[in-house]
């Protein structure tokens, strides 16, 4: 290099060969190429007034293999043999249709269209496949050589190896497609939520010095209402939106208070709590609601993904639907304290009861003895249909007659109880009387067989009475049980005086 800073060019590297030697020990595949038939193609198209190429090459596939066959390879490198596993230029040339086919095909027109638009040359990711099958994913950049612009007639082709980098990329997207599918298609429903802004809230509550946050939420209950509005939802999956009833997440998104509400604030509530004391992992029951109003009743887990547990800026919930559990688990409940029969209270629930009433009030307490009249001779004679339809009767007649807060029992076949805490003997006689007057609309409304009940009451203020009251009842209904029986002589059964 001359001290003016001018470059100058060995004498050894001018000749003709030394470049020759370049050409063919270069790292990178090259092609010496003749695109002149293409261009005299191009020419005879242009002359027949073709002004989009794309469009008259979709016209006829037979076009793009007609513009391949004019490329004329005049030469290829030692790299391009060793990437296409041949053994010599002349067994390569013998086989481009190996090389040139099937993904190649759709790729040509992009870089015909370049030529066309009059560019000197054309850039291109395409695929070409080497002797040997395997199929490479190449880079090609072609130039015209400068001289050769009229004709095309000398054309330089590069082809840069990236199979690794694409096949690399095709994995990262296949596996990304399916953590996706994962993701959308999981048989829970999934959401993604960032509570960053959740962390520094409750980051500035510890600043301030607050140690028993149990108590401050307590106190600030706008907190955790705050703390829920800061909650950025990022994503959710399909199960998601058919669980809620929405139709698209837009729809969903858009209606989160409707979703959390009522019960949410204090289950949010303990959430917090659990993440105030490091508990980044979570999981309990919770109450959320459809877009049609309706609750659903969820099992969730809650997790702080590692990588971001100084953040809280990705946390991951399932959300498990529940719902068809809980009413399985409240009929069941129900079963355990109603006789499904009547609908009333069953003889469990009304022995809890009556022990509760006795242990600790509220006094005084009425009992009224219930027994129905009549039915061993319903069942005999209509059978036990006719007889259940009767006992359903009383059902209706004391659920009506028989305010939410006393107790309404079917205690034996034919036997009822209503338990009246805070109730005295007026009180009671006026429940008696409804349930009377009652019994005479349902004998209106089913004429077919007359419903008849045998009453009795008793009253008493402390629970050492409770079982003599009870005894006192059940001898008043069986003096109006006697009076039924001997007025109606032919409804009584046999082998007793009372019975039904």
């Amino acid at each position: 290099m001359a001290e003016t800073g001018e470059i100058t060019v060995s004498p050894s590297l001018s000749s003709g060969t030394d470049f020759e030697h370049m050409f063919d020990l270069a790292p990178t595949s090259l092609w010496l190429e003749d695109f002149s038939a293409l261009k005299q193609l191009f020419d005879v198209w242009r002359a027949e007034g073709v002004t989009d190429l794309i469009e008259h090459l979709a016209q006829d596939s037979a076009r793009v293999h007609q513009c391949i066959a004019c490329y004329k390879v005049l030469r290829v490198n030692q790299r391009t043999l060793e990437l296409f596993a041949a053994s010599s230029q002349g067994e390569l040339l013998d086989n481009l249709g190996k090389v040139f086919r099937d993904d190649m095909q759709t790729q040509v027109a992009h870089e015909l269209s370049q030529l066309w638009s009059g560019a000197p040359g054309f850039s291109n990711q395409t695929v070409n496949y080497a002797l040997d099958g395997r199929r490479l994913d190449v880079g090609i950049r072609a130039r015209i050589i400068p001289g050769h612009e009229a004709t095309w007639s000398r054309v330089l082709v590069s082809l840069e190896d990236n199979t690794a980098q694409v096949q690399s990329a095709l994995r990262i997207q296949r596996s990304e497609r399916y953590a996706r599918d994962l993701f959308e298609h999981s048989p829970v429903s999934l959401w993604v939520e960032d509570f960053s802004a959740v962390k520094r809230l409750m980051d500035g509550v510890r600043a301030q010095g607050i140690r028993d946050f149990k108590t401050f939420i307590k106190v600030h209950p706008e907190f955790v209402s705050r703390c829920m509005e800061e909650i950025r939802v990022i994503d959710i999956n399909q199960l998601t939106l058919k669980m809620f009833g929405a139709v698209d997440k837009d729809e969903l998104l858009n209606n989160i208070g409707r979703i959390f509400r009522g019960e949410m604030h204090d289950s949010f509530a303990e959430q917090l709590q659990d993440l105030w004391e490091g508990k980044l992992f979570q999981q309990r029951e919770v109450v959320n609601y459809g877009l049609s109003g309706e609750p659903v009743y969820i099992h969730m887990q809650f997790s702080v993904l590692v990588d971001q547990q100084e953040s809280w800026d990705l946390v991951l919930l399932s959300l498990v639907d529940i719902t068809a559990r809980k009413k399985a688990e409240a009929y069941l409940e129900y079963l355990g304290k109603h006789d499904v029969l009547t609908q009333l209270r069953n003889r469990t629930f009304y022995v809890e009861e009556l022990n509760r009433i006795t242990r600790k009030g509220p006094w005084p307490l009425s009992v009224i003895t219930i027994d129905l009249n009549g039915l061993k001779l319903i069942n005999d004679e209509h059978g036990h249909a006719a007889g259940d339809a009767l006992l359903r009767r009383v059902g209706e007649v004391l659920a009506k007659a028989v305010e939410a807060s006393a107790c309404a029992a079917r205690v034996g076949g034919d036997e009822f109880t209503v338990l009246l805490p805070g109730i005295d003997e007026r009180g009671a006689l006026g429940v008696q009387e409804r349930i009377t007057s009652l019994v005479d609309i349902s004998n209106q409304f089913y004429p077919g067989q007359h419903l008849s009940l045998a009453i009795g009451t008793a009253s008493c203020t402390s629970g050492d009475q409770v079982e003599a009251t009870l005894h006192r009842a059940d001898k008043a209904m069986y003096v109006e049980k006697q009076r039924y029986y001997q007025e109606k002589p032919n409804e009584r059964r046999g082998g007793g005086c009372f019975g039904a």
